[in-house]
């Protein structure tokens, strides 16, 4: 599992959403969300869903993403996988 404080990994991924200026005005003054208090920067950026499996020597033999943040991979499949390894 990876911590990954100011999206720094997932930016390397090319995995980060940026969240345009009008989005944030209707997150803040419409919804109220302070995204910046949550993420503890003022980037108003979010990490894209993704799973990579990486081995011991470094190799991924496994990696899912999907732009609909809804859309997850299965943990069965994830098991699947580690279990080949």
């Amino acid at each position: 599992m990876l911590s990954d404080r100011g999206n720094a990994v997932a930016r390397k991924f090319g995995l980060v959403y940026t969240f345009p200026d009008g989005m944030r005005q209707i997150y803040s003054e419409k919804w109220g969300i302070d995204l910046s208090k949550f993420n503890g920067d003022d980037s108003w950026t979010l990490p894209m869903p993704a799973r990579f499996i990486v081995d011991r020597n470094a190799i991924i033999r496994a990696a899912d993403f999907n732009l609909d943040h809804t859309i997850r991979p299965e943990p069965r499949a994830t098991i699947d996988v580690l279990k080949t390894l």
